[in-house]
């Protein structure tokens, strides 16, 4: 694996540690007095351009596994620190209650990062299909073109087609005409034979 590669899953491993981070922020959301919702907004948008990033990378399907699977891992280690620490994470609740929350809380995280994945792998599918359309487009003014030229070409044929017709027509007659002059006047020669023999003959 180059260096490139390295530097492609730095997004994956950022959102797995604000996943993870999760976990040590107060549960409740809307405590606007702690400024926690401000931090929850900023990790939402964290995750979300991760998931950005993710699909511009490896591409919609093979992101969208990249990102479960972090999320499938994340999730599960929580839950093994949360079951080995429950003094920390909330000491007074119940550990499936906890387990419930802190597992919600990261899952919430991940899809964050899906959406990010899903609007990014929109805008690009839109971007390809604009660009399809435009050679679709190109190719159909072509063949337009080619379509007339075609047509061109076809009337072009068929006009000189026509004049070689009418020169060969006209040729044929005149051959035809001089043919008959021909015959006409060696008609003529052989009937005046014919009395010079005759005369000569009565002499």
């Amino acid at each position: 694996m180059n260096k490139k590669s390295l530097i492609n899953y730095i997004a994956v491993l950022l959102l797995g540690v604000l996943i993870y981070s999760s976990n040590f922020l107060d549960t409740d959301l809307f405590n606007f007095g702690e400024k926690n919702f401000a931090v929850w907004f900023v990790l939402s948008l964290l995750c979300f351009a991760c998931g950005w990033y993710i699909n511009k990378v490896f591409q919609w399907s093979r992101g969208g596994k990249i990102v479960f699977a972090v999320i499938v891992g994340i999730t599960f280690v929580s839950i093994l620190m949360i079951t080995f620490f429950t003094d920390y994470f909330g000491a007074n609740e119940l550990l499936t209650e906890n387990l419930i929350l802190y597992s919600l809380r990261n899952i919430t995280l991940g899809l964050m990062a899906f959406f990010g994945l899903a609007i990014q792998e929109v805008i690009h599918t839109r971007r390809n299909t604009e660009v399809l359309e435009g050679k679709v487009k190109l190719l159909e003014t072509e063949t337009d073109i080619s379509r007339k030229e075609a047509g061109l070409i076809i009337k072009e044929a068929n006009l000189n087609a026509k004049q070689i017709v009418n020169e060969a027509t006209i040729e044929a007659k005149k051959i035809i005409s001089e043919k008959e002059r021909i015959e006409r006047e060696l008609k003529e020669f052989i009937q005046t034979e014919r009395e010079l023999i005759n005369k000569y003959e009565k002499k």
